[in-house]
């Protein structure tokens, strides 16, 4: 600001009281502070078991050969009715976090309750190295990176591959040609460049995105040169259904390790996913 005698004057410097400035400074303390805590509050935490703990501090990283992460419940359901529905596969940890949607997961020191959504580790008891992460939770937007930086940060990278199965409305698919309903459920995959392994499904055509933690997690193995793959299951149904989780069942021959499959799905697993379907989908009840 300039005067009538030419002097050039700061604006706020005569409009402004000193004792506005250190209210200002104190504000600005006190905002500082609040966004710490709250940063403090959103933080992703990793809790494994004592066994698997001890093995980490002694070599630093997890050593692991594979990593399946299972988004969604179809993705889960899958994993649990045709995989952990078996007696080779045991829980050694789980992720902890909380956001707006997620409140029920802000127990460090606790595993999550049986129905409670979550994100869980299983280690296969025949082969250690594989790893089967289950995550029914909302991931906030500024808890993707620190998800994907902790859990991929806290294995071995030389060695590791990841697989990625992943849950997505069919109205999100997009196409020059009309998809007929009758031909969902059907599977898209994207991967890294290290990835060279065989695909049993076409890669996800221009100009499809991926988002949330699957795009989290294959950017972090982008960066890190890990091997990894997503399969992205596009389907009409937005709760459990089985026929959408037997479209996954060929994604896990893209394996080095051979994880057992089971034929046919556990019922009593499967009933109890999609009775929760059933429940809602009635006008009446």
């Amino acid at each position: 600001m300039a005067t009538f005698f030419g002097e050039v004057l700061s604006v706020y410097s005569r409009a402004v009281e000193e004792d506005d400035y250190d209210d200002a400074e104190e504000e600005n303390e006190e905002d500082l502070q609040i966004r710490r805590e709250i940063e403090e509050k959103r933080e992703v935490h990793i809790k494994w078991c004592p066994e698997v703990s001890k093995a980490v501090e002694s070599s630093e990283k997890l050593q692991c050969s594979d990593l399946i992460i299972a988004v969604g419940p179809n993705a889960a359901g899958f994993v649990s009715a045709y995989v952990l529905s078996s007696e080779g596969w045991t829980q050694v940890g789980w992720v902890s976090l909380w956001n707006e949607r997620s409140r029920g997961s802000t127990r460090l020191d606790t595993t999550p309750l049986p129905g409670e959504p979550g994100c869980v580790f299983y280690q296969q008891k025949s082969c250690p190295s594989v790893l089967i992460c289950q995550c029914t939770c909302y991931i906030a937007e500024d808890q993707l990176f620190q998800w994907a930086e902790k859990v991929l940060g806290s294995m071995q990278s030389r060695g590791l591959s990841v697989t990625v199965l992943s849950d997505s409305p069919l109205a999100e698919y997009k196409t020059p040609h009309y998809v007929n309903g009758n031909a969902a459920p059907f599977l898209r995959a994207l991967k890294t460049s290290t990835f060279t392994d065989n695909l049993h499904c076409p890669l996800l055509e221009q100009p499809n995105i991926i988002t949330g933690l699957p795009a989290a997690v294959l950017n972090q193995c982008q960066v890190q040169h890990v091997p990894a793959v997503l399969f992205q299951c596009f389907s009409d149904v937005i709760h459990p259904d089985s026929v959408t989780m037997e479209t996954y069942k060929p994604t896990l021959s893209c394996l080095r390790t051979q994880v057992k499959l089971d034929t046919s799905p556990n019922m009593e697993i499967l009933q109890k996913l999609t009775r929760v379907n059933d429940a809602h989908g009635n006008l009446y009840t």
